[in-house]
């Protein structure tokens, strides 16, 4: 998952930042709303953190100019201010949840997971399809019950899929998932973290689970071993496990 995080105060930013990091979550940090604007315009985040009182414009301004852009990532505000009026503005605006500070840094994970699901369209923090379960919270992939061991690189990778489901992803898509522009390698390293993810997932029992569209990326399979991209006429022609 990657992350925008609007904050100027650079020690609150630190801290928010590390706890992102350890639940396996890329960071990109704005110190200011026009920055911030700016990044929501030429990244694909999956959620934003808007901090209340920023240098140039407030929180809120950020939210309403990020409606205003067609920008549908959800939108988490931070604040010192808890009162009901400022967290029914902040909701009003086009944010998601709005979370008082101080708080717990399990908390804001939670909430994030939880934002981040619902716009994908799963209720539920485990997301099953057949024989494969992948859990958002425990970060934890298993295949018929089995848990299966993958590394941070693997497992994002899947969660990717999984949480886009339908969709053909790059692998510029995944690669700015993975490390938000920051000393990238070569785009030719995920279809290695893929070759292996797709072993590892056979060996524990889910076959052809990731489908190859030539020229464009992958996708994920459903249970039936189909994917959106062959249903909407892509053609099985054009599509492999490779």
């Amino acid at each position: 998952m990657r992350i925008l995080l609007v904050e100027d105060d650079r020690s609150a930013a630190r801290g928010i930042t590390f706890q992102l990091q350890q639940h396996r979550m890329v960071v990109d940090v704005a110190d200011c709303g026009a920055e911030a604007l700016e990044l929501a315009r030429l990244y694909d985040y999956d959620a934003v953190v808007v901090d209340l009182m920023l240098p140039d414009m407030e929180g809120y301004d950020v939210v309403t100019k990020l409606r205003a852009s067609r920008i549908e990532a959800p939108v988490l505000m931070l604040s010192a201010v808890a009162r009901t009026q400022a967290k029914v503005r902040g909701l009003s605006v086009g944010a998601d949840d709005y979370l008082a500070k101080p708080f717990e840094p399990e908390e804001l994970v939670a909430r994030l997971q939880a934002m981040i699901r619902r716009s994908k369209g799963f209720s539920q923090p485990r997301i099953q399809m057949g024989p494969l379960s992948l859990d958002l919270g425990a970060k934890e992939v298993a295949v018929q019950g089995r848990a299966v061991h993958l590394t941070g690189k693997e497992y994002a990778i899947l969660e990717l899929l999984l949480m886009r489901r339908g969709t053909v992803l790059s692998k510029e898509n995944f690669l700015d998932h993975l490390y938000g522009g920051m000393d990238e390698p070569d785009s030719k390293i995920i279809d290695v973290f893929v070759c292996k993810l797709r072993k590892k997932l056979q060996t524990a029992g889910a076959n052809n689970v990731i489908g190859t569209v030539w020229g464009r990326g992958y996708i994920i399979r459903d249970a039936a071993g189909n994917s959106a991209a062959a249903r909407s006429g892509l053609g099985e022609s054009r599509l492999a496990t490779a």
